[in-house]
């Protein structure tokens, strides 16, 4: 494999949140297979509120959008916040909004995976569909295979021991997003090739 780059959003303002464990076990799986990755995570996204009308961006919005130009898949977990999205993850996807005129807008040709993390099935399994069409909405390309995490039953973080058959799942979700990416990367190269 070549050099990928996979880039995970995700988490809380709380270090240590489960949706950033989780962000950090599919990024693990990903690392495994050989990609470069670079995690955005808790304070790291907590931005300036968006303002499309506004160019100028600190040195975090810029580093954070310069890196998903770079990506060749993403990995995001939100936490459920009322059954959606947090506003933090929804704002730092705003700042795509930079790479609209870019060769690759948004998260064009780009393997994404999801995980949705909620105090309940409902809102973990709202939030992980509200995030697939948010990665819809910018061109992504959403994984088969999706994770949605019940933390009143999937308690994990520092200490404890996370259970083997979420391990599977995230892992699945991370070497999904690395193999789309290299399967991508073949493509664009025989598509080269052939002009």
């Amino acid at each position: 494999m070549r050099d990928l780059l996979i880039v995970g959003v995700g988490g809380t303002t709380r270090a240590g949140s489960s949706s950033e464990a989780a962000l950090r076990i599919a990024m693990e799986a990903a690392e495994r297979l050989g990609a470069r990755t670079q995690i955005f995570a808790g304070r790291a996204i907590a931005l300036p509120m968006f303002t499309p009308e506004r160019s100028e961006r600190g040195a975090d919005a810029t580093a954070f959008i310069a890196a998903l130009r770079r990506a060749d898949g993403v990995i995001i977990s939100s936490p459920g916040y009322h059954g959606s999205i947090s506003g933090l993850i929804k704002n730092a996807l705003d700042y795509t909004e930079d790479m609209r005129d870019d060769r690759r807008p948004y998260f064009d040709e780009r393997a994404v995976g999801c995980i949705a993390c909620a105090a309940g099935w409902q809102a973990a399994g709202s939030t992980l569909s509200a995030l697939r069409s948010v990665i819809h909405a910018l061109r992504g390309w959403p994984t088969p295979f999706g994770v949605g995490i019940n933390t009143s039953e999937y308690m994990f973080g520092e200490g404890r021991r996370v259970d083997p058959e979420l391990q599977r799942q995230l892992s699945i979700v991370g070497s999904q997003v690395v193999e789309f990416a290299e399967l991508r990367r073949v493509h664009c190269d025989a598509r080269e090739a052939s002009m």
